[in-house]
């Protein structure tokens, strides 16, 4: 049973991860609201090294429909326009000298529905991780039949895991709810 129950951690570990993972590229759909998670997966050289925008400059959203990015060095706003410009994330940076600002324009009824297109595509991403996490762990469990686990130990086993990946899938479901929601409303 230990080791069955430790199988139980690392698939509950593995979920976690999939569904951080997703909620972390749910962030960068943009919902036409202005939101810092829009610009994380955008990196600037800083000192010769390829850094995420957010540790080479501090990031607001004064308001809803804005994004502020001010560098902590006044020399870098040109790499840090041109890092955003290279991004393909669909923004315009207006740059003052201080401070680069990115005005989030409001979205279409078609481009919202794009939107949930993608969200909807990034939730099923995650029930296939989910259901793959539950595979491996099955198949791990059966191979302790091979050392002298009991079979209704096994079965317990599977059950615990299918009542796992049914949580997780359930989470993911909520997430997707949520996001839908928050694209749709104006």
């Amino acid at each position: 049973m230990e080791e069955i129950e430790m199988i139980m951690d690392m698939a509950t570990e593995s979920m976690e991860k999939a569904l951080k993972h997703t909620s972390i590229e749910l962030g960068k759909i943009r919902a036409g609201k202005a939101s810092v998670q829009m610009v994380d997966g955008i990196m600037v050289e800083y000192y010769g090294v390829m850094t995420p925008i957010s540790q080479a400059s501090s990031i607001t959203t004064p308001d809803g429909r804005t994004i502020a990015i001010r560098p902590f060095e006044k020399k870098m706003i040109n790499d840090l326009e041109r890092a955003i410009i290279n991004s393909n994330i669909g923004l315009n940076p207006a740059n003052d000298g201080e401070t680069i600002r990115l005005n989030i324009p409001p979205l279409t009824e078609e481009r919202r529905r794009e939107m949930v297109k993608r969200v909807k595509n990034e939730i099923e991403v995650a029930r296939v991780n989910i259901r793959k996490v539950r595979q491996e762990s099955n198949d791990e469990i059966r191979k302790l039949k091979n050392e002298g686990v009991a079979e209704d130990a096994i079965k317990i086993g599977e059950e615990k895991i299918q009542k796992l990946t049914d949580s997780f899938i359930e989470k993911a479901e909520k997430m997707l709810a949520a996001k839908e929601i928050d694209i749709m409303s104006v």
